[in-house]
């Protein structure tokens, strides 16, 4: 992804994004029809915490995956019917080519019908089979160590990760999942966030939280 977004893309306003968020899909979805793909990939964010939980918490907006850019197209080709957008900077490019993707890492799924988004791809930056993480590049991890299966089989981004990514908002739903999941992290993933937390964001208040479990 560049520093810089191109030309145009249209502006939504939040009461339109919700709208056309309501008919979001869930991640059973997601997983039947990228049932075989050879890209690792995960379902991230609010989600996440939920598989990892065992339930859903709270109501969710959207659905995030996650994948190696580098396999975003075999993603794309299982939903010929769809249209993906591009996103940054608050702006949505529709049906994205070449330069809004390379500028962005965030894509919609596109109902191109109803005009709804079903689900939201971020394209992630790696090395062959390791992760790079966005927030700290230096931050390098095996696919194999940060994606956990459900019961059923559905790939979900380790919460300790997904807690890293939720703590520079840190809105008021980010608090209430990390004091949702902290009890039921185990010392080792408590260990890791404290780890990764005082690398990205010293001092933050959830470091607090952890060093008292």
């Amino acid at each position: 992804m560049t520093d810089s977004v191109p030309p145009g893309g249209a502006v939504l306003d939040a009461d339109e994004l919700d709208a056309r968020w309501a008919d979001a899909w869930q991640p059973g979805e997601v997983a039947e029809r990228l049932a075989g793909v050879s890209v690792p990939w995960c379902v991230v964010a609010g989600w996440a915490l939920d598989l990892f939980r065992g339930g859903q918490s709270r109501p969710h907006g959207d659905l995030e995956i996650a994948v190696p850019v580098a396999g975003f197209a075999e993603i794309r080709d299982r939903f010929p019917e769809y249209v993906f957008d591009a996103v940054g900077s608050g702006r949505v490019w529709v049906g994205a080519g070449a330069e809004a993707l390379a500028a962005t890492h965030q894509t919609w799924l596109r109902d191109p019908v109803s005009g709804q988004f079903l689900f939201d791809v971020f394209r992630e930056s790696h090395e062959g089979g390791t992760w790079i993480c966005r927030r700290d590049g230096s931050l390098r991890l095996p696919y194999d160590t940060i994606i956990e299966r459900t019961a059923d089989g559905i790939p979900y981004l380790v919460p300790e990760l997904v807690l890293l990514f939720k703590a520079k908002a840190a809105r008021p739903k980010d608090h209430a999942d990390f004091d949702g999941v902290l009890p039921l992290l185990s010392r080792e993933r408590r260990d890791v966030l404290t780890g990764w937390l005082t690398r990205v964001h010293p001092g933050h208040l959830w470091l607090a939280k952890l060093s008292r479990q």
